[in-house]
């Protein structure tokens, strides 16, 4: 093999290399011994002073070095040269992780920290997540944004750019006020129903409880539960904070809307799990616990590009020959 910077040449038949040292193997066997008749010819002087018409030296040895160089490409081209290129990453067909991100209008609430400025729930939410889709390799991932209606912003697919892209441009109230998590999970269920069940999760997070949409969290976990879906749910939001009012600084709980014991049954309902992230640090923790709970199992695979190169010396050989032809019809 021989290595480049883009690649390497290798070749399939090394072996063939030996048919190089055939025709010094044919000319260093001993002659052939066979009978001559000798013809007395008796004007034998005469005809030996005639003038050689016979291959000069130089003419020998030029067409020795043509002849070696068409052998040596034949050679070449048996040996199956072929060009592989760098090492490309195949996505793999592990497990398929359905994101449903809560952008009610609560999720404004700026109850949380990141690096020690106070920013709302969903900006935390989206810092939080941008590692768990890089670290997610080999999964296709989708994203469903809920509101007062559930939409599937991105299929599965293995893109994680496009994905985290899609999450970023995401806005508060782009998909209304209020909280439609039965709806989210549908949306789910019905773009995941025929997947095998053990490599189909959803991870739900929210912040309040289910105030829209069509279809009940109940209905919505039970359907979930026959396709086999299975749920992680994660309750965001701080139990205390402090606002000002016209009696001082009041302590508040900011996620007093949230409806853990509905969480909670639809993680246990689907073999998930319930978390609830009262700070940036516990929703790290979360999401990392979550890539040891459905852990990515299948390893990476690995192509190399590959063409075939025995084409080029065996045209030169063609194209050679060709006008070798060519020039002895013309002389005749």
């Amino acid at each position: 093999m021989f290595l480049f910077e883009n690649g390497a040449v290798e070749f399939i038949w090394p072996w063939c290399a030996l048919f190089l040292l055939l025709p010094v193997v044919v000319r260093l066997l001993p002659p052939r011994e066979h009978s001559v008749q000798a013809l007395r010819v008796p004007f034998f002087q005469r005809i030996a002073a005639l003038p050689q018409t016979g291959l000069t030296a130089a003419k020998h040895t030029k067409s020795l070095i043509a002849v070696g160089l068409v052998w040596s490409l034949i050679v070449l081209a048996a040996m199956r040269p072929q060009w592989v290129g760098d090492p490309v990453e195949l996505p793999v067909s592990g497990r398929s992780v359905m994101l449903a991100v809560d952008l009610s209008g609560s999720m404004k609430e700026k109850d949380l920290e990141l690096s020690g400025e106070a920013v709302s729930r969903l900006a935390v939410v989206k810092a939080v997540l941008r590692p768990f889709i890089e670290r997610r390799k080999g999964d296709r991932l989708g994203l469903i944004l809920f509101g007062d209606q559930a939409y599937l912003q991105t299929p599965l697919t293995f893109d994680r750019k496009t994905l985290w892209q899609m999450l970023e441009e995401a806005e508060l109230g782009l998909a209304g006020q209020r909280t439609a998590i039965g709806n989210a999970i549908g949306l789910a269920v019905k773009r995941m129903k025929d997947l095998p069940d053990r490599e189909k999760v959803m991870v739900l997070l929210t912040d309040g409880q289910n105030t829209a949409g069509e279809v009940s969290p109940e209905d919505a976990g039970r359907m979930a539960k026959e396709t086999g879906l299975r749920i992680h749910t994660i309750g965001v939001g701080a139990d205390e904070a402090w606002v000002r009012s016209y009696f001082g600084k009041q302590k508040i709980n900011p996620s007093a809307e949230l409806d853990e014991a509905m969480l909670e049954e639809l993680a246990s309902l689907t073999g998930g799990s319930y978390f609830r992230a009262r700070s940036t640090e516990e929703l790290e923790k979360i999401y990392a616990l979550i890539d040891k709970i459905e852990p990515v199992e299948k390893e990476k695979e690995v192509y190399r590009p590959r063409q075939a190169l025995f084409v080029w010396p065996l045209g030169f050989v063609v194209l050679t020959l060709g006008l070798w032809f060519v020039v002895l019809m013309l002389r005749n």
